[in-house]
């Protein structure tokens, strides 16, 4: 084990996050400054993208990091049947699920049903289905959009560690994306139900929905099932459904039949609205 990943299990998780949850909304100029100026030269992150080029013009780290980009900066793939991406990040793995199984890393796999929160009913649509993870770094654009239009059945927010998502992290933790405190977001779809998984990560553990605001946190201490039948939340694809309040990583699952994903390839980088793939008629 290296001293990284030794880190990943000594470290106080919550206690961290909860400590740079407070930081980044802290609207004292030098130091969001120091920290947004930070980002922006070691990540090479492309400001001429945002609504607001000028990075140290945001009130606080944390509204520089969630930043809206300017219309047209992102586009959904032509094709109304294209799958497309949620995120922008890389490519972490994407694939069959195997028997219920879902690839993680080289020798590092996880169960659906572990996923989704141990609903072996709720995992059973996606057994020998199709899953695209997506890895979000700092430098990337952190809001998330629909792969398909669905409207939303029910939330799931499933406690955890709050291990890193980076890919070091990814090769050595053992079934972490089913580990991490995370949302798990059930929709149904024009072509059957479908998951779109936001998985949280340390500094900070924190995500916000369109229909609910924020989410995360608070940290949960047991599943956390919210119903939202009935409510007609229904959001097409490639509109925004929620953000994350630091880097983390996205996780979609489709059922066989429904969706069959392009030559993606691990760590392809890849942006929200490009294509993963196509959609059954």
């Amino acid at each position: 084990m290296t001293f990284k990943v030794f880190l990943q299990y000594a470290l106080p998780h919550r206690f961290l996050s909860r400590l740079i949850y407070w930081a980044t909304r802290w609207t004292f100029a030098p130091w969001k400054n120091w920290l947004i100026g930070t980002i922006v030269r070691n990540y090479h992150v492309d400001m001429t993208e945002a609504v607001q080029p000028d990075a140290l013009a945001y009130q606080h780290f944390n509204a520089f990091f969630t930043r809206k980009l300017k219309a047209g900066a992102r586009q959904a793939d032509a094709d109304p049947a294209a799958l497309i991406s949620p995120a922008d990040g890389r490519i972490s793995q994407a694939g069959t699920i195997v028997d219920g199984r879902i690839f993680q890393a080289k020798g590092q796999d996880y169960t659906a049903a572990e996923l989704l929160g141990g609903s072996e009913a709720e995992a059973a649509p996606y057994r020998n289905g199709r899953f695209v993870t997506v890895y979000l770094s700092p430098r990337d654009y952190h809001r998330v959009h629909m792969p398909l239009k669905g409207t939303l059945k029910e939330t799931v927010h499933v406690p955890g560690r709050i291990f890193s998502v980076a890919p070091f992290a990814v090769e050595a933790i053992p079934r972490l994306f089913a580990r991490n405190e995370r949302l798990v977001c059930h929709f149904e779809g024009e072509h059957g139900p479908f998951v779109v998984v936001m998985v949280g990560a340390i500094l900070v553990s924190s995500v916000a929905t369109v229909w609910d605001g924020l989410v995360i946190p608070p940290y949960a201490s047991s599943i956390r099932r919210k119903s939202f039948e009935g409510q007609g939340i229904t959001l097409e694809r490639f509109a925004e459904m929620a953000r994350f309040n630091m880097g983390s990583t996205v996780i979609m699952l489709l059922p066989e039949g429904t969706a069959e994903l392009d030559a993606l390839q691990p760590q392809q980088p890849i942006q929200v609205g490009q294509r993963l793939g196509k959609a059954a008629l």
